[in-house]
């Protein structure tokens, strides 16, 4: 730890908030903030990305988590919001720590220049010295426009700033072979590939909105950008400095191979389908070997509602997700020039190009180690007039 380091600590809703009383657990949050606090004195720069608004909200609108519609989790997270900020300024202050809240959506996170502001905001704050506090914002957030969990936002930030390290702090040591409460099971101290645990478990807690999954697609999208991650028990005393320093066991899910370009890396990590295309087998395979970009003939169907600068997913006709890239055209340009092969491009969109609907250099083929989304199945839109 003599190195100054980018950081990012995830901690869940299940760490922060007592799940019977749902309020706040004041010691963990002491013991985090102290810790963090004396890291950054080292010189290091810490953000933390921080569930537990919704837990916090829910009594002041009279519901339980097992009985909150999406409705009530919108209202109960403006509610909480402000007492869970309130909590971490106060507890910051008796230790010197000065914090700042960013409240993020996930079309903040997957709209370029968006991701890009957040970022300098970010870089702004470490120069002084200021803790970022991060949550997705879950007032606003519907079920098709949400993040999902903390757990890939806080791997979607480590990716933003390049971090060094990403910290999941959850309920549980780290990651087993199986369920740990079956007998036999075996504790994983190190893993090289991520994607080769991803079903590791499916079970979630009763506050939190992710388990053991989603924390290892967390560690899978942090070790495509070149991230290392380590997922451990949210101890009360230094339960990050005590994981730096090896003084108890964890999971590190270590960084293989050579890292992506900043560009790639964002489109790899993708938390929502913007717009799709499905092009024919032999298409599929000329992009897998890097050879062509995408062009209005080689179209199948489109899906989605895009603009220009939109990432795409790339299926073949199997429906295999094959690649990702950026779109120069809007999903109406892209049909209009899809359906109108023999008509030049400009008397249909309006004006000359001899851009591709996707260009080489602006494409991602996927690999085994990436997590592949599948095709969504309703309102695809055929070429091909009837």
């Amino acid at each position: 730890m003599s190195k100054k380091k980018k950081i990012v600590v995830k901690i869940g809703s299940s760490l922060l908030a007592n799940s019977d009383k749902l309020t706040l657990r004041y010691a963990f949050m002491n013991g985090l903030l102290s810790d963090l606090a004396q890291l950054q004195k080292e010189g290091h720069d810490i953000i933390l990305t921080s569930s537990g608004s919704v837990a916090l909200g829910l009594n002041m609108i009279g519901k339980r988590p097992e009985d909150a519609g999406i409705l009530d989790k919108q209202a109960a997270a403006a509610c909480g919001q402000p007492l869970l900020m309130n909590a971490y300024r106060q507890v910051a202050s008796e230790y010197d720590l000065d914090v700042a809240q960013m409240l993020v959506t996930v079309g903040d996170m997957e709209e370029r220049r968006r991701f890009l502001n957040i970022k300098n905001t970010m870089l702004r704050l470490f120069e002084s010295d200021i803790l970022p506090i991060i949550n997705e914002n879950d007032s606003i957030a519907t079920h098709d426009l949400r993040v999902g969990d903390n757990d890939r936002l806080s791997a979607k930030v480590a990716q933003m700033i390049n971090a060094d390290l990403l910290i999941i702090l959850t309920s549980v040591e780290g990651l087993y072979d199986r369920d740990p409460a079956e007998p036999g099971a075996q504790f994983i101290s190190e893993i090289e590939d991520v994607s080769e645990h991803l079903e590791s478990t499916t079970g979630i807690s009763a506050l939190g909105s992710g388990g053991m999954l989603t924390k290892m697609q967390a560690a899978n999208m942090a070790q495509n950008a070149g991230v290392e991650t380590i997922i451990a028990d949210g101890i009360i005393e230094r339960p990050v400095s005590s994981v730096l320093n090896n003084e108890r066991r964890f999971t590190r899910c270590l960084v293989t191979g050579e890292t992506l370009s900043p560009l790639k890396v964002w489109l790899s990590n993708r938390l929502k389908v913007s717009g799709t295309l499905v092009v024919p087998k032999a298409v599929a395979v000329a992009v897998a070997e890097g050879s062509c970009g995408i062009s209005r003939s080689d179209i199948i169907s489109i899906q989605g509602d895009f603009t220009k600068g939109d990432v795409l997913h790339v299926y073949d006709e199997e429906g295999t997700e094959i690649a990702r890239g950026l779109t120069n055209f809007s999903s109406e340009e892209t049909m209009l020039m899809a359906r109108n092969l023999d008509t030049p491009v400009e008397d249909v969109i309006g004006y000359k190009t001899k851009a591709d609907v996707i260009a080489r250099e602006n494409i991602l083929v996927l690999e085994d180690n990436h997590l592949l989304l599948d095709a969504p199945e309703d309102d695809q839109k055929i070429v091909a007039p009837v």
